[in-house]
């Protein structure tokens, strides 16, 4: 795996980026060894931008009913909240490792409200307009025909008020992967991407720029 500093570093939050496809245990195993140097005072803050090889993960609301996987996609039970979600190549994943106890926001809500934010003022950069949805987790657009899509996923761990996992947001994915589980486990509703909606390909690094900008934007530091 390779990790290579952004040109975004910032002084309090560090930014980390991989340019080759991360194995989801592996990338576990570096998350909780952040957060174990964050809670001990020798790490660093990070965002780490990544993709995953495909794959499926569950959170701590997954069903068993949700879970279809006819390609054979390895599958991984992890403590993060939420549901069944699918991570593949072309799909912006932002693991945020952020003390909330040292920043006096012990508010996991307020928290998750923000990485919604975040993920709504970075794909303005677009012209994309993603928005909440009560009832449905994510972020949703409108699409041409008149339905709502969703475009991101959200789910996160809290340690001692450090948190980890995050957010994935599909620029260039391929959809069809999707068929192997109920998304967040909400149907009736289907995904789609920054390709599918602009007609075009958008690369990873326009996105990190936009995720950059719109992070000053909604957290301040």
């Amino acid at each position: 795996m390779s990790i290579v500093h952004s040109p975004f570093t910032l002084s309090i939050m560090e930014w980390l980026i991989s340019k080759a496809p991360v194995d989801y245990l592996e990338a576990l195993k570096i998350m909780e060894e952040r957060v174990e140097g964050i809670l001990s005072g020798y790490n660093n803050e990070a965002i780490w931008l990544l993709e995953h090889p495909p794959i499926f993960t569950g959170g701590t609301s997954a069903k068993k009913q949700d879970l279809f996987n006819p390609d054979g996609f390895p599958v991984y039970e992890t403590g993060r909240g939420g549901e069944y979600t699918y991570h593949g190549p072309g799909q912006r994943v932002a693991y945020v490792m952020r003390n909330l106890g040292a920043r006096d926001e012990r508010d996991v809500r307020q928290y998750v409200y923000n990485l919604e934010q975040w993920i709504i003022e970075a794909v303005k950069d677009f012209n994309i307009t993603a928005e909440r949805r009560d009832g449905r987790i994510g972020l949703w657009v409108q699409t041409t025909d008149k339905t709502e899509k969703k475009i991101a996923a959200i789910g996160v761990r809290v340690r001692k008020w450090v948190t980890y996992h995050g957010i994935a947001i599909n620029v260039d994915s391929d959809l069809s992967h999707f068929s192997g589980i109920v998304p967040c486990g909400i149907h009736d509703y289907g995904v789609t991407s920054i390709k599918d909606i602009l007609g075009k390909e958008v690369p990873l690094e326009d996105l990190d720029k936009a995720l950059k900008k719109a992070w000053n934007t909604v957290f301040k530091s």
